[in-house]
């Protein structure tokens, strides 16, 4: 088994550990605890595993963990400030986005980054729904989670 030295920061914590160069950034995540990135397909394909690397949304189950070696990244657990939900969650909660939650926390990371790359503008339908393309759910036809996107950004 081959590994390397790796340095990141997961939610503003700082990581330094050896890594077998075979893992995937969601094992690792989730070997550390971080159990909102979700393993759906494994082939990078419904979104489940998005986490943000240096604030771009990526599928975790394609990503090595070395390749985030002195990076950044964001998961759902990190969004929250002081035991009170970002403003992307409270919309997805009030929209009620969030069915059987397995997809949520991609969905999220999802937003949040399109947000954040889309501040000030006024996005319409269409946008929203092609900023989000990478992300599958089963359970709410889609309509719930373009609602809770434009909720989030007009707060």
């Amino acid at each position: 088994m081959q590994t390397m030295k790796i340095k990141m920061t997961i939610n503003t914590k700082a990581y330094e550990m050896d890594m077998d160069v075979r893992k995937s950034l969601m094992d690792l995540l989730r070997e550390l605890g971080y159990t909102s990135v979700k393993h759906g397909c494994g082939v990078g394909e419904c979104g489940a595993c998005t986490v943000l690397v240096d604030d771009i949304p990526i599928d975790s189950c394609l990503y090595l963990a070395v390749w985030a070696n002195n990076c950044a990244i964001r998961t759902t657990e990190g969004e929250c400030r002081d035991g009170k939900l970002s403003t992307v969650q409270n919309a997805y909660v009030e929209e009620g986005a969030v069915q059987c939650g397995f997809c949520t926390p991609g969905l999220i990371m999802t937003t949040t980054s399109f947000l954040e790359k889309n501040k000030g503008r006024n996005v319409n339908h269409d946008e929203i729904r092609v900023g989000h393309a990478g992300n599958l759910c089963r359970c709410t036809g889609y309509q719930t989670i373009i609602n809770a996107v434009k909720r989030a950004r007009k707060k």
